[in-house]
């Protein structure tokens, strides 16, 4: 490259994370578009953070895998991160890359899987950075990823590395759950492609692996007193447990939960999968494990890498 005006923004954006205690309040309160959580429920975030920590380390896992991302793209790129509900937020990334001088934008919601409730978000932020901003900025939306080859070899790398840590012969001694954020029930009514997408990555892995068998579940659910998709992961767990040896497939009691619709470690996987469903399965009599989650490992940067390249 000649210049920076002929390199291409990349922007990377995340869901955000509060960095401390204090923030849970005011993060909320941005999710919810501006309305408080309640007394209760902030209790109960607060109790949630404080059993992982305080803190989920998304923001630093981000830049991790942004500085991951600039090394394996080089120097025809700028890699720049936004988060949709806190600090740094996207207008500010948005604004950034204008003050920079790039005039072209990838931008890329780290969530593999596509729906007009969750991604459009990132994508209207986005353009309502840029008309606030004014900046003549020509972007390409990445809305979704959920087959790509490298990402789903990324998965099944991890599941085959959890895999060993349990004392079974081969998957047929293993039950594997596939999880995701669950959404509301209503986005069926619009043929939104989220849970075909979803599917479409359980089935691309199973096939690498190999897998006899596997179960798909929705976890996180949302408290807004409408139905939310389902199976919840618990009642997974449950009927897991209850169907034990019924079948000459079936597992005895190992049980690995393979969280494909997220990328980093934070509340739904510190908290939800490992705190929560650790308790049920260990209630129930469940040996659970889940995979590590990609965060910045090489073969997860590799999948982002050619993913932009796509896209130029």
């Amino acid at each position: 490259m000649e210049n920076h005006l002929e390199q291409i923004a990349v922007l990377l954006m995340a869901y955000g994370t509060p960095n401390s205690l204090d923030e849970i309040e005011p993060y909320y309160t941005d999710i919810r578009g501006g309305r408080k959580p309640s007394p209760e429920n902030l209790k109960e975030l607060i109790a949630r953070y404080q059993q992982i920590g305080g803190r989920t380390p998304l923001l630093d896992i981000t830049r991790e895998q942004a500085r991951a991302l600039q090394a394996q793209l080089g120097d025809d790129f700028r890699v720049y991160i936004g988060m949709k509900h806190w600090h740094p937020y996207i207008t500010q990334a948005v604004d950034e890359i204008a003050r920079d001088g790039l005039r072209r934008v990838i931008a890329l919601a780290l969530a593999p899987h596509y729906s007009r409730f969750s991604i459009d978000g990132y994508i209207q932020r986005v353009r309502d950075a840029i008309a606030r901003s004014g900046a003549p900025l020509e972007v390409t939306y990445v809305e979704s990823w959920n087959d790509h080859p490298l990402f789903l070899k990324s998965i099944a790398e991890r599941m085959e590395a959890a895999r060993a840590t349990f004392s079974a012969r081969d998957w047929q001694d293993i039950e594997v759950i596939f999880s995701a954020h669950s959404l509301p029930e209503r986005i069926l009514q619009s043929n939104d492609p989220y849970p075909q997408e979803l599917r479409e990555t359980c089935e691309g892995v199973a096939a690498l692996l190999g897998l006899p068998r596997w179960r798909f579940a929705y976890q996180s659910a949302g408290r807004t007193g409408e139905k939310w998709l389902g199976p919840d992961i618990l009642d997974t767990l449950d009927e897991i447990a209850s169907r034990r040896g019924e079948q000459p497939l079936a597992p005895t009691s190992r049980v690995l939960i393979a969280p494909i619709g997220f990328v980093a470690d934070h509340l739904e996987v510190l908290y939800d999968i490992d705190v929560e469903c650790a308790e049920r399965a260990q209630s129930l009599g469940l040996e659970m494990r889940r995979i590590e989650s990609p965060n910045a490992s090489p073969p997860f940067i590799a999948a982002l890498a050619a993913i932009v390249r796509e896209r130029c």
